[in-house]
């Protein structure tokens, strides 16, 4: 394996339909590690080679793909533009050292492009932009780079090779700092450019300001240390024109990708999850985090890890630092889509895949010797759309466990669990379509079908007003009786839940208290409005009778309890919802339809700004509203809309709206209790 300051990692990011996977499966060809070149239209890419992927024709999963030019090795990893596989691109970037972003030349600076922006700002990684596709109709490059730099900064975002032509017209570019033969319809744009580039890289470095000041030439190689240092720093953000379909401007791409994309090296060194530091090194402890398993249907489970320092080597016993446990390495493999090659050893920037690792997930950490602390964890976005699952044939649950715990362990955005509140179990994901990749995959590989419905709410009662309860519970029959009598006060409480014992005389005798706040607990779990969890309230017993003989444990968690449910009927309860907390990006064409939606939606918008060239609405909304939101947004901003969801507090339900949930809720026990 290369050295490596000769090894190049990083992902392709960008908007759906921007070319990625075109540009990827085109530079495995010129690189002549595939013998033909792949095409997502006839099904034939090397990055989209599952069949979900063929009949979508669209990246649903992140792909590492590899090849050679000019004597530096490329680990690249083709990821998903759509928003609901976001979970896809996150593990990708933390395994890459740099970000090339794919715009398109015809649609601009779309949403997928600026999330990738964004993250990989977050990460702290360089960042490159390809606008690709000039040779399609209505394609303009000026108009999607005067984007660009609206959204990131005019002396950032630069071009170094500039189109001649466009449409169909779309023959060549040209390099602004190294052409000198410029045709003259792009030469006062190439002089301005290089002016700027220049600019830039005298300002990377104090001695080059000065010789560059004194209108003293900088040398190739002073260029490229500039260039380098002010890409490394994020002063400098290179714009390449291309188009994959017509393969104008890859070669130059991919020279760039050689000459100024950051090599494994230049991290320098490896950052701990405690924030100790060693320096990365070409030789000795191998480190490695895990970003990425899939199930393969013919060797089973596949683990890709990023070497970030030393040197793996197959065959050999390696530690999982995350588990503190051991793996057996088989064969070291590096892949091009299901194309897979066995190599001897791994060094730094290296992407590796390892088969059948017994006890080995996504974020794990491994090591080739003992001393290794744990890496930075992946942290993933959170989902935003939940189903209620069950199984479509009675007796297959356990089936579907099975297959989602196993799914879940490929695909950290997706979780499933029980909901202690509504006692449903929940599929929860990033979108409908998402979810519905999740749910074919069950049947495929699994062989579980499953009924997929609109979850509850989970929706809470509370009090406005202080209530008195008491409830004496005497029953005779025969042999010892059963008696418990309890008096209790009842107040709100927004610190929570609380329970006070003011019973004094020994009314209660104090072994039954425990059993009358048992009681209460679990009248709390059953609201009587909507049988909903009651909170934020305090409860104070104060008085009661016992008997010596009848008086039991029994007797007192039932006199409790109804005692409980007296006093919330004189306390005026009321319903309380989930309200989420709501940032939605989209262009800003779409802003009246998205806050249209909003104000129907019973949604609160607490604030607009603009980020990296789209409009951010941020509001609140009751999640009962938001069931849907991942695919109605779709729908309103034609796939162009983002957004992120997460809790905020609970809040009291319009009357209109709660006596409709407290209508249906009390229709439906009575229903249930008429059976």
């Amino acid at each position: 394996m290369k050295k490596s300051v000769e090894i190049k990692t990083f992902a392709v990011a960008g908007h759906s339909g921007g070319g990625k996977t075109s540009l990827c499966d085109l530079m495995l060809f010129k690189a002549k590690a595939v013998e033909r070149c792949g095409s997502v239209d006839q099904k034939t890419s090397v990055s989209d080679y599952t069949a979900d992927e063929q009949e979508k024709r669209s990246s649903i999963y992140a792909t590492p793909l590899n090849c050679e030019w000019k004597s530096n090795h490329l680990f690249f990893i083709d990821t998903p533009g759509y928003g609901e596989y976001i979970g896809e691109t996150t593990a990708a970037l933390h395994a890459s050292n740099s970000v090339l972003i794919v715009v398109d030349a015809v649609g601009g600076l779309e949403v997928g492009c600026a999330k990738a922006w964004k993250m990989a700002e977050e990460l702290n990684l360089p960042r490159f932009v390809i606008i690709n596709r000039i040779d399609r109709e209505r394609a303009d490059f000026n108009r999607t780079l005067a984007q660009i730099q609206e959204a990131y900064g005019k002396t950032v975002c630069v071009p170094l090779t500039l189109p001649v032509g466009t449409e169909a017209g779309f023959k060549k570019v040209i390099n602004v700092l190294k052409d000198t033969d410029i045709p003259a319809e792009v030469a006062g744009e190439a002089a301005a450019y290089r002016e700027a580039l220049m600019d830039t890289i005298a300002e990377s470095d104090e001695k080059l300001m000065e010789k560059y000041l004194e209108g003293g030439t900088l040398t190739d190689d002073e260029i490229a240390s500039g260039l380098k240092a002010a890409i490394k720093s994020g002063n400098l953000v290179p714009v390449f024109a291309g188009s994959a379909a017509r393969d104008v401007g890859i070669a130059e791409l991919m020279d760039s990708i050689v000459s100024l994309f950051p090599d494994a090296a230049s991290s320098k060194e490896v950052v701990f999850a405690d924030g100790s530091k060693i320096q990365v090194s070409d030789s000795g402890t191998g480190i490695g985090l895990v970003f990425k398993t899939i199930i393969d249907p013919f060797i089973g489970q596949l683990t890709f890890f990023r070497v970030l320092s030393g040197v793996f080597t197959g065959e050999k016993d390696v530690l999982n630092v995350s588990k503190d446990g051991k793996e057996r390495f088989g064969q070291l493999l590096i892949m091009n889509g299901k194309e897979q090659k066995a190599i001897t050893d791994a060094g730094p920037g290296c992407i590796v895949a390892v088969a059948k690792l017994k006890d080995t997930h996504i974020s794990n950490t491994l090591a080739t010797a003992p001393g290794v602390k744990p890496l930075p964890v992946i942290v993933f976005p959170s989902p935003v759309m939940s189903y209620a699952i069950s199984a479509a044939k009675s007796g297959e649950e356990d089936k579907i466990a099975s297959g989602l715990h196993k799914i879940a362990e490929t695909d950290p955005t997706v979780t499933y669990k029980r909901h202690n509140e509504t006692h449903e179990s929940l599929l929860t994901g990033m979108g409908d379509q998402h979810l519905g990749n999740i749910v074919k995959k069950l049947k495929d590989v699994y062989k579980v079908e499953v009924h997929l419905s609109t979850p509850k709410i989970p929706y809470r009662e509370t009090i406005t007003a202080n209530g008195e309860g008491h409830y004496r519970h005497k029953k005779q029959s025969g042999g010892h009786g059963q008696f418990g009598e309890v008096a209790l006060r009842m107040s709100f409480n927004d610190a929570g839940y609380e329970f006070v014992n003011d019973v004094v005389g020994g009314a209660i005798p104090r072994n039954f208290i425990p059993a009358v706040e048992k009681g209460i607990n679990e009248a709390m779990t059953i609201g009587p409005l909507a049988g909903c969890v009651v909170e934020k309230i305090k409860v104070s017993v104060y008085d009661g009778k016992f008997h010596a003989v009848d008086s039991s444990e029994m007797a007192f968690k039932i006199a409790a309890r109804m005692a409980f449910r007296e006093a919330m009927a004189q306390a005026r309860p009321v319903l309380l919802e989930p309200i989420m907390k709501v940032r939605i990006s989209i262009p800003d064409h779409y802003m009246g339809d998205i806050t249209g939606d909003l104000n129907h939606k019973r949604g609160r918008i607490l604030g607009m700004e603009a980020d990296a060239g789209l409009e951010v609405v941020n509001a609140e909304i009751p999640l009962a509203e938001m069931s849907k939101y991942a695919t109605e947004l779709r729908s309103m901003t034609q796939g162009r809309g983002l957004f992120e969801m997460e809790f905020s507090r609970y809040e009291q339900v319009p009357a209109n709206v709660a006596n409709d949930i407290i209508t249906k809720y009390q229709s439906e026990r009575q229903h249930h209790e008429e059976e």
